[in-house]
């Protein structure tokens, strides 16, 4: 793979995925190109790859990490729930990209949006409440924050982030609203329900952030929208992976994958190759502690 960038459950997706030469492939969520290269690679010479991001600062690096390959990468910005729009507008004549023989979704932040401090996603790191992966989306955590009624607040903060003391941070927010920067809200939240948590000493404003970041984003819509959309651009014996880092989209996913295995229309559309989540290895986490919660499922079109 070009470069030094490892992402995450590399070996694992290439491997589920099965890249053959000449097989079309599809990254709806493209990030720096990892996933992308490797698919690349292992289906030289001719095989084909769309990846979609909405993240335009993310799919400058990634076509640098694909240029090697030439056309046979081919980007565009958008998210992945325009999938089949574009998977049409950007096939060749005789719209072999319509049916892929791979799909990737890989639904977690990018270390370059998380370690871009103007960002607005890691309450580490001093900078603005934006949380956006498209800047140029009208929504940002700023808004939520600091115009949302509290009681809004405190049920994204339950809904998206499951944080149970989401009304008392949401109390401790409007009191001390405005709040400009994510290092103010993080010591908001901590000063409201205190310190690190938990044996894995989590952050008090971990949750916080990360309901925030999904409702600015309609991360969980995105989600229940697209797969269907995804198994449609499936070829017979065609594989969707999909990577999620919390809870509420593995279930989402879960639920997903279980009902299309189980219809009962004779054939279901889908078989599940992973029955269980394939998880990280101590080693991977070793070397990028972000990994830790991702879980990868696998399913083949029938």
């Amino acid at each position: 793979m070009p470069g030094s960038h490892q992402p995450v459950l590399y070996q694992e997706v290439l491997i589920g995925l099965r890249p053959t030469p000449g097989g079309k492939y599809i990254d709806d969520t493209l990030g720096a190109g990892g996933h992308a290269a490797g698919l690349l690679a292992l289906s030289s010479p001719d095989g084909q790859l769309l990846g979609m991001d909405l993240d335009p600062a993310a799919l400058e690096v990634a076509r640098r990490t694909l240029e090697p390959f030439g056309a046979r990468a081919r980007i565009v910005q958008g998210s992945y729930t325009q999938m089949a729009e574009v998977a049409k507008d950007f096939a060749p004549a005789d719209g072999s990209l319509q049916r892929a023989d791979g799909i990737l979704l890989d639904l977690g932040l990018s270390s370059l949006q998380v370690d871009d401090p103007t960002r607005g996603f890691a309450f580490r790191l001093e900078g603005p409440l934006d949380m956006r992966f498209d800047p140029q989306a009208e929504l940002t955590a700023a808004e939520i924050v600091n115009e949302w009624p509290e009681a809004e607040l405190a049920d994204v903060l339950y809904q998206y982030g499951e944080e149970r003391q989401s009304r008392k941070i949401a109390r401790a927010i409007g009191a001390a609203r405005p709040l400009h920067t994510t290092r103010q809200l993080a010591e908001v939240v901590a000063e409201a329900i205190g310190g690190q948590r938990g044996a894995g000493r989590l952050h008090p404003a971990t949750r916080t952030f990360q309901a925030l970041r999904i409702a600015v984003n309609g991360e969980l819509e995105a989600v229940e929208t697209v797969l269907p959309v995804a198994v449609s651009l499936l070829k017979p014996g065609g594989r969707l992976a999909v990577i999620s880092f919390h809870s509420l989209e593995d279930r989402i996913v879960k639920t997903f994958f279980r009902q299309q295995a189980r219809a009962t229309d004779f054939v279901p559309p889908l078989k599940e190759i992973t029955r269980k989540p394939v998880v990280t290895t101590d080693d991977e986490v070793a070397r990028n502690p972000r990994a830790r919660s991702a879980r990868l499922r696998i399913v083949e079109k029938v």
